[in-house]
């Protein structure tokens, strides 16, 4: 499919934001899982968490996000303010991410709330790259295991990563238009937001002529969001359903 220029492409992307950006996508899509709560705590630490696992096949994931919740019982903010911790047990989780990676990230989570009553604090009046980086700085710290296998789990803007799994949580959080996003934070703007790019919305967004850089990285992010801001600047990331859904659904075959 070939486009003559940006207003063919975007008018292309807002069809299939309508497609896509509907109640019947939230049935097979991860954001379920934060959005079975009602705490504002329960929702942002399963939402950081089951956006951790969100990688692979679709089923798997699903399956083992059930998994990860049922560790935590009824209220997962008062499972990490009060869990045991220190458990030496170790089992998969989803794939390479294991139990001692989720208490790694877990304790972590005790510390953002010990010092906030919201992980959206980490975020106001920061770029959200900076707010990942303020998270990240509070798991580690809070463990002070240098060198944890945990640590892989957790982006690391400082080395170029895309954070597509994080900016996929802030999305779920930041996004107001009560469709499929939460939209439970108030002072963390869509306007705001970064694409959550990873292999599959990097090719889509290239074969588009959104994207000219070859790495999905940080770089990328930055390069991509500026275009999908020229389409809408109030809500840039509305279109990660129709990058996201065009390529599931065939439609650039």
């Amino acid at each position: 499919m070939q486009f003559q220029d940006y207003k063919e492409v975007k008018d292309f992307l807002d069809e299939y934001v309508l497609k896509i950006n509907t109640p019947d996508f939230i049935q097979n899509d991860p954001v379920q899982f934060p959005r079975r709560y009602s705490d504002l705590r329960d929702i942002e630490i399963v939402g950081m968490l089951i956006a951790t696992i969100s990688w692979g096949k679709r089923n798997m994931i699903l399956r083992d996000a059930e998994r990860m919740l049922s560790e935590m019982g009824a209220s997962p903010f008062d499972y990490v303010m009060s869990a045991d911790l220190d458990e030496d047990e170790t089992y998969t989780i989803h794939r390479t991410f294991n139990k001692s990676d989720f208490q790694f990230i877990v304790k972590g989570l005790r510390e953002v709330y010990k010092r906030y009553d919201s992980m959206e604090s980490l975020f106001i009046g920061k770029d959200n790259f900076e707010g990942i980086k303020s998270l990240r700085d509070i798991i580690l710290c809070a463990n002070n295991m240098p060198g944890h296998r945990g640590e892989k789990h957790v982006s690391n803007p400082d080395k170029n990563s895309a954070c597509k799994r994080l900016h996929m949580f802030l999305r779920w959080m930041s996004r107001k238009d009560g469709i499929v996003d939460i939209g439970c934070w108030k002072n963390v703007y869509p306007s705001s937001l970064y694409i959550p790019l990873d292999v599959h919305v990097g090719n889509i967004s290239r074969r588009l002529g959104l994207l000219n850089r070859a790495q999905n990285d940080k770089k990328s992010v930055f390069e991509l969001t500026n275009i999908l801001r020229e389409f809408d600047k109030e809500d840039p990331i509305k279109y990660d359903f129709a990058l996201f859904g065009i390529g599931e659904g065939g439609f650039m075959d």
